[in-house]
């Protein structure tokens, strides 16, 4: 099951579909039908509308509560992130446990994709920093999702495992070689992918046409 966190869930059956309640911060946000292979393309259709109206929700209550206590809500913006960078780069989300990597692309004979995600506030503050990157797991490269203040997606930059880890063994600083890395760096490192405005970037995912 792929949930909002932190979240519960109770499962049960209907019409051959596995129903789960999915809970955000100690509020239901919904139902979420498991996907399980016998089901028809339609309804596997309908599993994705399901998946698209959670995190819809999901977005105006993180937006909602982090106006009303004044903090985010902790791990609603990665799993936000994973949730749009499978959906808008077309990867293949990853099974629970497996490994340092969060998806993968068929269409780049299965690279193993890690998501990290970072929501800006204020666009002036400098020093924006990014989760700690798995430098000892296995993964090819790392997708970084921007996120506007109501928790949308603006802007997705991709950077190769050996460019982050050249970076690394030239820093001098501990931050830098326990994983943690800048905004600002990881856009130098990296490449843009994605943005609101004109979607695959022509020049990265030119694979993709069409």
């Amino acid at each position: 099951m792929h949930c909002v966190a932190p979240c519960a869930s109770r499962p049960g059956e209907t019409s051959g579909l596995v129903i789960e309640e999915l809970f955000l911060g100690g509020h239901k946000i919904g139902y979420n039908p498991g996907r399980i292979p016998f089901l028809s393309s339609k309804e596997q259709g309908l599993t994705v509308y399901a998946a698209d109206k959670l995190i819809a929700r999901a977005r105006v209550l993180a937006a909602e509560y982090r106006r009303t206590m004044g903090k985010p809500l902790p791990g609603i913006s990665n799993e936000i992130a994973e949730y749009d960078a499978v959906k808008l780069l077309r990867l293949e989300a990853r099974a629970e446990g497996e490994g340092g990597h969060d998806a993968l692309d068929p269409s780049r004979g299965g690279k193993r994709v890690q998501i990290k995600s970072r929501t800006i506030f204020d666009e002036s503050q400098s020093g924006q920093r990014i989760g700690q990157l798995k430098l000892d797991k296995d993964w090819d490269s790392v997708v970084l999702v921007l996120m506007d203040e109501e928790y949308e997606p603006y802007e997705i930059y991709e950077a190769e495992r050996e460019d982050i880890l050249e970076y690394v063994d030239k820093s001098s600083g501990s931050r830098a070689k326990r994983g943690a890395m800048s905004v600002a760096r990881f856009k130098i490192i990296g490449r843009l992918a994605w943005t609101r405005e004109n979607g695959l970037e022509p020049e990265v995912w030119d694979n993709r046409a069409g």
